[in-house]
């Protein structure tokens, strides 16, 4: 039986003890169908269900409503199941029991449903030859009637049967046999909408939710039948008739000719709504594009000379039409220029009249609506190209005028317009439309565009590098000029901004070399020496011609080797400019290496990249015979070399000076490993192991491990990778196995990476490679750089994937000592499960540093590799693991936890069951840790284990001392529970917000590169934080809410709680006009729009400037910002009280209150409740703090320690900062507490304390 039908009945026999009567008829009904096929020793599969109920279906009384309706019920379930040929035989039965349940009089909405549901599947399994019958018709009438009926249930139901038969025709039919009694049932009912309106309204949902193709001879009586719809003037029905419409569009194509098309547009067009209705407006524009976009394919010259007058017509629906109609029209317009402006009409008049219609949207009345008008243009310049110079030359500057107010605030969207013009006509028509002004000759009475030359640099593309060479380069020669000149007369300003202007002429550079088709005509020679010479003598537009020569050599290299040319040159055109490009290489590499040797460390990347680039279009024997220089510089450089101080090797250092010549050569060296042949490639293969045995210079080190590593990377069939194989066994592998000892920390990546590139292509006699390098690569997870972990994590799992393949391990050769006797010799089997025994034995080291390293290692290994390992195996790593788990070394047991993470998430829960008691008595003893983040990871796994076993699971092997943990994990999964059912707390959301907070910020801290393993190991997903018990969460939480609610409110309130964001509605309500003192707006004037905002200008905020120090008795003395702070809080707070109260009764400040109240009170650090120690009349700001547990005396007879103003002894002393007293320009501060007469005695002096303590202390007495 099909597993969906099983899960479906599975669900029916739980509800024999349901509440509801018509689920207990359901499941009592199935039970006893299935026992009927019992009893009769017959397969329990859907036909055998099928023939049972249809037998009893046809032996029940029609009388009985709810044992027949349980039985169509079950049958909706079983049809969909039963083969098409069954239902085909059985479809006459069917029917004839079937008929009696739709009388729609009298007949059960559940029951009709159920009766829907199998006619849909008898029908969706006739032929197309049944079609043709009588019952197959009537059928189908029926569910048409069905889906206009008033009981919404019934009529959706049917509308999907319908919708799903007429979009599935019978094969091989193209249009379905019952389209035509649909269409005809359509066209009656529109045509009676008049007089049965909500039939109407019931067949247009129909037609739109239907997706099929309409028969051709009742198209157009349908369209014509839908176009009578709007002129009852009935908004609804308008609105559903136009959605319709828009779905019959999906087949006009092919049911139309061109006149009938252009005459049902014109109906439509002439049946445009009040702009002001948005749902009917919306629905006409949605017609309109996709009537319009078919009509492009019929006739796409007939389309476009109507397009002009449309876009005119609903261009003002952009202006004055609701937010969404605004937006629904910005579209609509932007797909019929997109797709009814033939390429061959691009330069016509029609074009021109309409970029007039887009041009009026930047006058202020559609000030509103700039945003959209903006999109328009900008995709009108994209389909017009070089066709909208000079078209839309008028459009161009009247946006870069608006760009160029001060005030204008759609700045970013009137670049994106300038932008599209740019790449549109090319940079030379951009300019002569809006020229730079740059020169003093030019710039009389004009205005200066420089702000053109860095939006231009992201646009320019395909252009012309003639006109760059010709134009843009003499411009910056000039620029730079006046830039010396200005030097000279020592006016430096002057002399930056011309600079700068230069450089930002030679960053166009870029541009112009992506793709130019004038290469071999524009790339001459004398072009190319001055790039080089630029290169050379100016530093700060180097980066900008490194760029450009590397973009210009890598698209011409991609067009010439791809199968065909894309853009403005041809493959045979790309290899021409490559070879070309080719003769110059060979220079540009000289020059390039000079600057590479010359450049400070920090600045190379660039050059490197532009070498890199050159390299792939010089001929191969031009790279070895450069080789060989390098080689040579190498040697004489190695000669001279004296490993670098530290302060040499310094960030600062290196910005500024260049590195060692032995590491530039070096570097250039391994930057030629792909192109070598095997004789360079020996040669650099012994200084890469001259360099990388040497332990002198570290940096030399990495390089020579690096070299050696690209080689070990290239392609199987290069001649350095054939020369790496042949000195694998015999010189490779031992001068790494020699040289482990002596690797320097910064050469460590390097080096794991060389490993990991020879594990993948071992054979079986060099196995012995993996044990000899396990124990570096597992020592490697430990290592404080990221990249290196990573590295030593992939060369692991290279190794991993490698002994899976299987082969002979000689572990002889591992230790270099050949066995005395073959016999002794041990060889073991490569696989998977090997590995895991070969790491695990690190678990026997004696340095924790070493176990926990190994046990990162196999837990990496296991999340990669546990589909491969036997069940038993696993457990076997589990067990042995799970020991270190109670390890009291915090680096063992951080790193055992992290194993715990892996197999709760990678264990199926049948293998995890058994063994959960261990898991979790293990990890609790970490529960009560707080340093190193060990608690949380232990909340986290536990957290995990609840997901997958659930909470009563875990609860049952908790031990009795966590019982407390367990209770606030329930309460946690309750509150979590709430909050998906809409039903959190206020408190709760503090809770749950700040849990989630701290558990993704511990996450995000530790996530290194996204993976699956890295997502198991650090992303907890948990709703647990560092509390013990929800008591304690619930407090912290609510001391920092209440904490942060005081200084800032919530979002959206100001201090007194109430609301302060926009009521809806609002936004664009009103306008601002900015004044300003050269005399009274012109509305008249074109630049008026920048005078209007949006929001109040008086409400910007204004920059509080930091007070001076103030000078007191001749000492610097700053306030407190803090206290300044606190004060200020509290005075905005009073006085926003204070205005909110107008004709209202006077809120309550309970923030100021908490500060002056005699009741108010405060927070310690641990988070506890003191009151303030303030008697009556005690209006001043500094309290005493009563200790813990007392209580202030509400009237007390002294004021012990106060002035007579009320204020404490000694506060002019008090440190704001620090604890003690600090001398404020006065006499020294001295503790003391003034007598009182009334507490002296005859002959003594005593004080005597007012405090409870005293007074018990005296009562005793």
């Amino acid at each position: 039986m099909d597993s969906e039908l099983e899960v479906q009945l599975k669900k029916l026999r739980t509800q024999l003890n349901s509440k509801a009567a018509h689920q207990q008829q359901h499941a009592a009904t199935l039970l006893a169908v299935e026992e009927t096929i019992k009893e009769q020793h017959m397969v329990a599969e859907p036909a055998s269900y099928f023939a049972a109920l249809l037998t009893l279906l046809e032996q029940s009384d029609s009388g009985s409503n709810g044992l027949t309706g349980a039985i169509i019920y079950l049958l909706s379930i079983i049809l969909p199941f039963v083969s098409h040929n069954t239902l085909r035989a059985k479809f006459t039965a069917m029917m004839a029991v079937l008929a009696q349940s739709l009388d729609l009089g009298s007949a059960d909405v559940a029951l009709l449903r159920s009766v829907i549901s199998c006619l849909e599947t008898l029908l969706a399994a006739q032929d197309a030859g049944s079609w043709g019958q009588p019952i197959a018709q009537g059928t189908f009438k029926s569910l048409l009637a069905l889906a206009t009926d008033s009981k919404p249930k019934i009529r959706k139901r049917a509308q999907e049967a319908v919708s799903k038969l007429l979009s599935s025709p019978p094969a091989p039919a193209v249009v379905h046999p019952a389209a035509g009694a649909t269409a005809e049932f359509v066209v009656e009912a529109l045509l009676n909408a008049k007089a049965e309106t909500p039939a109407a309204m019931y067949t247009l949902q129909l037609i739109k939710q239907t997706d099929m193709l309409w028969p051709e001879e009742a198209f157009g009586e349908l369209c014509e039948a839908l176009m009578q719809l709007p002129k009852l003037n009935t908004p609804y029905i308008t609105t559903l008739s136009f959605q319709a419409l828009e779905s019959v569009f999906s087949s006009a194509t092919e049911s139309l000719d061109e006149d009938q098309f252009r005459d049902l547009l014109i109906s439509i067009i002439d049946l445009k709504p009040n702009m002001n209705d948005p749902l009917a407006s919306e629905a006409w524009l949605k017609i309109i594009q996709k009537g319009y976009a078919s009509y492009a394919t019929i006739s796409p010259e007939a389309c476009f000379q109507s397009l002009p007058d449309l876009i005119d017509l609903m261009f003002p629906d952009i202006e004055m039409g609701k937010q969404s109609t605004r937006e629904v029209a910005t579209q609509c317009i932007w797909a019929m220029m997109r797709e009814c402006i033939p390429d061959s009409k691009l330069g016509s008049a029609g074009v021109a009249k309409i970029v007039k219609t887009i041009s009026t949207g930047l006058s202020y009345r559609y000030r509103e609506s700039w945003t959209l008008v903006f999109l328009l243009i900008a995709a009108l310049f994209q389909r017009l190209g070089k066709f909208a110079h000079p078209a839309m030359d008028a459009v161009l500057t009247e946006v870069a005028n608006m760009r160029m107010e001060p005030d204008f605030e759609l700045k970013n969207e009137a670049d994106a317009v300038l932008g599209a013009a740019v790449r549109a006509v090319g940079p030379q028509a951009f300019l002569e439309v809006l020229p730079l002004n740059l020169d003093a000759d030019q710039r009389k009475g004009d205005v200066g565009r420089a702000w053109l030359l860095p939006l231009m640099k992201g646009h320019v593309r395909n252009a012309p590098l003639r006109y760059f060479v010709e134009t843009m380069l003499p411009l910056a020669d000039s620029l730079a000029a006046r830039s010396l000149q200005f030097v000279t007369e020592g006016r430096e300003i002057e002399a930056k901004v011309f600079s700068a202007l230069s450089l930002q002429v030679w960053a166009l550079l870029g541009g112009f070399c992506n793709v130019p088709a004038d290469i071999l005509q524009a790339f001459t020679p004398e072009f190319a020496e001055r790039l080089a010479n630029e290169m050379l003598e100016l530093p700060a537009a180097r980066p900008a011609i490194c760029g450009a020569l590397q973009t210009l050599l890598t698209a011409v290299h991609t067009i010439a080797h791809s199968e065909a040319g894309t853009g403005p040159l041809t493959q045979q055109q790309a290899l021409a400019a490559e070879m070309h490009l080719a003769r110059f290489a060979p220079d540009y590499l000289s020059q390039l290496f000079n600057i590479f040797a010359q450049s400070p460390g920090a600045s190379r990347g660039f050059l490197m990249d532009t070498i890199n680039t050159f390299l792939t279009v010089i001929m191969p024997a031009e790279i070895n015979a450069t080789f060989v220089k390098v080689c040579t510089m190498l040697d004489e450089a190695l000669k001279a070399h004296t490993p670098p101080a530290a302060a040499e090797l310094t960030e600062r250092y290196l910005e500024a000076h260049p590195p060692p010549n032995a590491y530039t050569m070096m570097d250039l060296a391994t930057a030629m490993t792909a192109y070598l042949d095997a004789e360079r490639a020996q040669m650099l293969v012994r200084a890469a192991f001259v360099l990388a045995k040497q332990n002198d210079d570290a940096i030399l080190q990495k390089k020579g491990y690096k070299a050696i590593s690209r080689l070990a990377e290239q392609p199987t069939e290069s001649p350095a990778r054939q020369l790496i194989e042949e000195i694998m066994t015999a010189q490779l592998i031992p001068m790494l196995v020699e040289s482990a000892e002596t690797v320097a920390v910064s050469s460590r990546r390097e080096r794991l990476t060389l490993i990991a590139s020879l594990s993948r292509s071992l054979t079986d006699e060099q196995l012995h490679f993996v044990p000899a390098m396990l124990s570096e690569a597992i020592l490697g997870t430990k290592e404080a750089n990221e990249r290196a972990r990573n590295v030593a994590f992939e060369t692991l799992l290279t190794m991993g994937r490698r002994m899976a393949m299987g082969g002979v391990i000689n572990m002889a050769a591992v230790t270099g000592e050949a066995a005395e006797d073959e016999s002794m010799e041990v060889q073991h089997q490569a696989s998977i499960e090997e590995y895991f025994k070969m790491t695990a034995a690190g678990l026997a080291a004696q340095t924790p540093h070493m176990i926990s390293a190994t046990v990162a290692a196999i837990s990496r290994a296991l999340f990669e590799f546990h589909e491969q390992l036997s069940t038993s195996f696993v457990l076997d790593i589990m067990s042995t693991v799970l020991m270190f788990v109670v390890n009291n070394n915090r680096e063992i047991a951080k790193a055992s936890l992290g194993f715990v993470k892996i197999i709760v998430v990678i264990l199926p829960k049948e293998v995890l069951l058994p063994h959960l008691a261990e898991i979790v008595k293990s990890i609790l003893k970490w529960s009560h840790e707080f340093k190193n983040q060990m608690r949380l990871k232990c909340r986290h796994i536990l957290d995990r284990l609840v997901r997958r076993l659930g909470l009563e699971t875990v609860a049952k092997v908790t031990p009795e001392e966590h019982v407390r943990l367990v209770a606030n994990m329930r309460k946690r999964q309750e509150r979590s529970k709430r909050g998906k059912d809409g039903k959190m707390t206020a408190e709760d959301e503090d809770i749950h917000a700040e849990a989630t907070a701290n558990a993704s910020a511990s996450a995000a801290g530790k996530k290194s590169f996204g993976n699956a393993y890295e997502d198991v190991l650090y992303g907890s997903e948990s709703e647990l934080d560092d509390s013990d018990d929800d008591d304690v969460d619930t407090r912290a939480a609510g001391s920092k809410g209440a904490k942060s609610k005081t200084k800032l409110g919530r979002k959206g309130e100001d201090a007194r709680g109430q609301s302060t964001a926009p009521a809806a509605g609002t936004a664009n309500k009103g306008a601002w006009i900015k004044e300003d003192t050269d005399g009274p707006l012109d509305f008249l004037d074109r630049s008026a729009f920048t005078h209007f905002a949006t929001a109040d200008p008086a409400a910007a905020k204004v920059r509080r400037t930091p007070t001076a120090p103030k000078m007191k008795d001749g000492k610097l003395f700053f306030d407190d910002p803090e206290e300044e702070a606190r004060k200020a809080a509290a005075i905005a707070a009073a006085s926003a009280s204070a205005a909110a109260a107008d004709d209202e009764v006077e809120q309550e400040d309970y923030y100021l209150q908490s500060l002056q109240s005699k009741d108010g009170f405060y927070r310690t650090p641990n988070q506890k409740i003191k009151f303030h120690k303030r008697k009556a009349g005690d209006d001043d700001n500094d309290v005493e703090m009563a200790s813990d547990g007392e209580a202030a005396p509400q009237k007390p007879a002294a004021k012990r320690g106060k002035d007579s103003n009320g204020a404490a002894f000694g506060r002019e002393f008090r440190s704001r900062k620090a604890q003690g007293d600090v001398k404020r320009g006065s006499i020294d501060p001295f503790a003391y507490i003034p007598l009182n007469p009334k507490n002296m005695k005859k002959g003594t002096i005593s004080i005597k304390g007012n405090s409870k303590k005293d007074k018990r202390a005296r009562n005793a007495k």
